[in-house]
């Protein structure tokens, strides 16, 4: 453009120049960052970034107009109307509330892209000349119509790179998204910068002219302000898009983690916590696994079914930290030889089952069961080191082949039938599955299928209760959940005949979730007929090695509204002692939610007292082996009282079971036992039954006796 003699030639200071392409740039790029947190999920946080983004982005967009005003240099005091200096910052901030509600949309398509260009770049524009026009001069200022064009194909083009650039940055992450969001940031910055100097290059002032808005908002003082004000509210956004962005780098971590313990504890619900070797879960998933490719290619497989002989005495003679030792080295030993398509499990205390995939040959397969037999007889070494133990066991092997003996759901069993024949064979031998071994087998089948179905239907399973009373006054302080089963054609089982089929088939979980619930929804009736009563319940092995069995147990109780102080759980010494570890971890949890912690069967298998020290048990239950001779064994009420006064000394009050006689409750109450269980008081009864019990019976107060000698 040629300078005309009767106007004014503004010049412009390059340093302010670049300030004002940087608070371009500054703003973009903050603008950028908010940009992707409006698309959080949560509306409400969504918003906020969205009002945040949208002033921040405004307010840079619009200083950097008065910036560059404030770069061109005129020999005229001027100064902003402050009305329409007010509109211009609007218009300003609408075009980038507009930008930023774009860019939050799942996808841009082109009707898009062109209508929100023509809103914002009709929005800067907007802002621009409303910027001008607060300056109020006489005569006005002119204008050159190509340059004004030029500003608004700037303005608006401008508007579509930055849309299309909000969208093309999702796709970048880490570091490359950071270079990216500078780089997009330094080339909006410079579109904004093209838009507002090109429509100065528009604006001509003529020689003699006074800005009749000098007396307003003042020019220098004015644009030095806004950019002081627009720094600080950049820098403050540039915070908190930091703060957030920790924040969610922190949330990222914390889900990382919370997800990689949740494969811990899938893990952990997969493998043994003893001897680390996957448990009935996983040996499923794996058998399910061998049948579909043994389908597929044609390949047979077999199951062994191994069992150590002479283990419990064992483990009762040296103790269970001797047994674990043994255990551990026998689940080495069993997985040695094997080949990494193989797999070895413990499904029972000393049991184990072998699956040697894509092997169907009987003579290889007895070569592996001979091997197994000879690993498994060498010398085991363990104890302390002032008292080292050794000791030689042997196994028996049951050998069932797919396809060859049945369907797949039938093999573990037929494993099992062939097992047991090899037991009565003398064991330390093997033994092939054979169609006249499966009378016990069928059994067994037909009642696993049975319980199975039981756990989906209603009135088969029930729990019966027994009363636990007590030794000073009589009174009833709390029942014993009992599982029984009303078989439909077999009757009333006990649980001496479904456990190990629950256990055997891995049902046992799931059956032992059901009755900690009925246990929690009786206990709950009671007590809102404001007869409140606790419930113990048995936990078995499988049980206690779930990994989150405290998790489950407090999700119940919140699911029925139950007070921890009415829920309270058995666990029979052997069983606590088999993995102390993980029997302390879990004795922590539950002791952590309330849940009352009882030791079965004290006194019959390796009682620790270092362990009992340590385990976070409220009561020791007497086992009826020693409640049985009370009348005639001097031994035995030298047990029971050795057994009171050392629960006594640690805290825990004592219970005793299988009392049957008024003689076995007198000599335990003077013995200083605080509960008493059995025939004597009660049997098992449905909860129907003990309610009429309750009301019916006398309380039979035990008397002062001197104990016999």
């Amino acid at each position: 453009m040629v300078p005309s003699p009767d106007l004014l030639t503004p010049s412009y200071d390059p340093w302010v120049v670049a300030l004002s392409y940087l608070i371009a740039s500054f703003a973009s790029y903050t603008a950028l960052d908010l940009a992707r947190r409006v698309r959080t999920p949560h509306l409400s946080v969504a918003r906020g970034w969205w009002l945040s983004g949208t002033i921040v982005m405004g307010t840079g967009i619009w200083a950097m107009h008065f910036v560059g005003m404030l770069a061109m240099d005129l020999p005229i005091t001027i100064g902003y109307d402050y009305a329409i200096t007010s509109l211009s910052w609007l218009a300003a901030v609408a075009a980038s509330g507009v930008a930023l509600h774009i860019a939050s949309d799942p996808e841009l398509s082109w009707r898009r892209v062109t209508r929100g260009a023509l809103i914002m770049g009709g929005g800067i524009c907007a802002m621009h000349y409303l910027g001008m026009q607060a300056l109020v001069m006489a005569p006005p200022i002119q204008w050159s119509v190509l340059w004004v064009t030029i500003s608004i194909v700037i303005a608006i083009g401008a508007s579509a790179a930055s849309l299309l650039i909000f969208f093309g940055l999702r796709k970048l992450q880490g570091r490359t998204a950071v270079l990216g969001q500078i780089g997009a940031a330094l080339l909006m910055g410079l579109a904004i910068c093209g838009m507002h100097y090109s429509g100065m290059a528009a604006a001509s002032f003529p020689k003699g002219a006074i800005c009749l808005s000098a007396d307003q908002l003042g020019g220098m003082g004015l644009s030095a302000v806004i950019a002081a004000a627009t720094g600080v509210l950049l820098l403050l956004a540039t915070i908190t898009s930091m703060i957030d962005a920790h924040m969610q780098t922190q949330t990222a971590l914390l889900a990382a983690s919370l997800k990689n313990s949740n494969n811990q504890l899938k893990e952990q619900s997969l493998r043994d916590g003893l001897t680390g070797l996957p448990n009935r879960r996983m040996l499923d998933e794996r058998l399910r696994l061998a049948v579909e490719r043994s389908e597929r290619d044609g390949h047979s497989f077999a199951l062994l079914f191994v069992d150590l002989d002479g283990f419990k005495p064992v483990n009762d003679s040296f103790g269970h930290r001797f047994g674990d030792d043994v255990l551990r080295e026998m689940a080495r030993r069993l997985t040695a030889h094997l080949r990494a398509i193989d797999a070895v499990a413990r499904v029972g205390g000393d049991e184990f089952v072998i699956l040697l995939d894509n092997q169907g040959d009987a003579d290889a397969i007895a070569r592996i069961a001979r091997r197994i037999i000879d690993d498994v007889s060498a010398v085991v070494r363990g104890g302390d080191e002032d008292s080292p133990q050794e000791v030689r066991l042997s196994c028996s092997i049951g050998i069932a082949r797919f396809p060859r003996d049945g369907a797949a759901d039938q093999l573990l069993v037929q494993a099992d039938a062939a097992m047991h024949a090899a037991k009565r064979a003398g064991g330390a031998h093997f033994v092939f599955y054979e169609p006249h071994m499966s009378a016990r087998a069928k059994e067994q089948l037909e009642l696993q299928r049975d319980l199975r179905q039981a756990l989906t239907r209603d009135g088969e399973l029930e729990l019966h209760y027994q009363p636990k009373i007590s030794a000073r006054d009589g009174s009833l302080t709390g029942v014993e959940a009992l599982t029984r089963w009303r078989h439909p054609e077999r009757g009333q089982l006990g649980p001496g005949i479904f456990i190990p089929v629950a256990e055997r088939f891995g049902l046992i979980n799931a059956l032992g979730a059901w009755v900690i619930e009925q246990a929690c929804i009786q206990a709950v009736a009671w007590r809102d007929q404001g007869q409140p009563l606790a419930v113990a319940v048995n936990l078995s092995v499988h049980q206690l090695r779930q990994a989150d069995l405290a998790e489950r147990t407090a999700e119940l109780l919140a699911k029925h509204g139950l007070d921890p102080a009415l829920l309270s759980f058995e666990v029979t010494e052997s069983v606590a002692m088999e993995d102390t570890g993980h029997t302390l971890r879990v004795f922590e949890q539950l002791g952590e939610i309330g849940i009352q912690l009882s030791i079965d069967d004290f006194g019959t298998g390796y009682s620790s007292l270092s362990y009992l020290r340590q385990l976070d048990a409220d009561q020791l239950k007497i086992d009826q082996s020693f409640v049985r001779d009370l009348e005639h064994s001097a031994d035995a009420r030298a047990i029971v009282q050795a057994v009171v006064s050392l629960a006594h000394a640690l805290g825990l009050s004592v219970i005793a079971e299988g009392v049957e006689t008024e003689g076995q409750r007198d000599i335990l109450s003077a013995l200083g036992c605080d509960e008493l269980q059995g025939y004597f008081y009660a049997r098992p009864m449905p909860a129907s039954a003990l309610e009429d019990w309750r009301q019916n019976r006398s309380t039979p107060a035990p008397r002062d006796a001197d104990l016999p000698h």
